[in-house]
């Protein structure tokens, strides 16, 4: 199979499998907002599962791109790993705010049946006392647990920000270190121009003074 014909099949598998993601994230997103939980994990199944067909396809499309192929390869190339790349970050943003939403709906659960458990406690109707107790024990337990995660995906998420923080304070610094050595290279700039301009001087006055000779030596003839 010759090249063009092989290039034109990767990138019609690329561009059906984008449009397959960008569908499939579409109802994910859904998802995320209703907090479903009836097919969460198999939307996140199939959405892995063509991000990864995706992948590979790109892998395919750069070795036609690295073994000789036109310009146009290479574009063609950046724009769908771009593309890749956004629909992996948006699935992980959505997935990671999905986990978040669950867990709070969980723990708000938790609380719920806490109150309610307490209620039947007052009321005498809830059973044995000791069967209730037990209850509110395993329900506290869980929702301790639920807080856990929620303060350990908090501080990963100050750690990123921390990360970006200095990056951003790396970029700022290299700027300022370009900003304190303008004046130098303004100075530099400076002294060229006053050379230049000595220079220009020199020759004014060495053309009048040729000038000058001719004149003395055409008078005196």
């Amino acid at each position: 199979m010759d090249p063009p014909s092989s290039w034109d099949s990767l990138r019609k598998q690329a561009r059906k499998l984008e449009a397959q993601l960008d569908e499939q994230i579409h109802s994910y997103r859904k998802l995320v907002t209703k907090v479903d939980l009836s097919n969460d994990k198999e939307a996140e199944s199939r959405i892995e599962q063509l991000l990864m067909q995706l992948k590979q396809v790109n892998v395919e499309m750069q070795s036609w791109a690295t073994s000789g192929g036109s310009e146009i390869f290479s574009h063609t190339l950046t724009r769908h790993q771009e593309i890749l790349e956004d629909l992996t970050q948006e699935f992980g943003w959505l997935r990671s705010s999905y986990k978040t939403k669950k867990e709070h709906a969980s723990l708000l659960d938790d609380f719920r049946e806490f109150d309610r458990s307490r209620l039947n406690i007052e009321d005498g109707s809830g059973g044995s006392y000791e069967q209730t107790l037990l209850k509110e024990r395993a329900s506290l337990h869980r929702s301790s647990a639920q807080i856990d995660s929620v303060v350990s995906q908090a501080q990963e998420t100050l750690n990123t920000l921390v990360f970006q923080r200095s990056v951003f304070g790396g970029i700022s610094g290299k700027i300022g270190n370009i900003g304190s050595r303008l004046p130098n290279i303004n100075g530099i700039l400076s002294s060229i121009k006053k050379k230049k301009s000595m220079d220009t001087i020199i020759l004014s006055l060495v053309a009048s003074l040729c000038m000058f000779l001719m004149l003395i030596y055409w008078w005196s003839k």
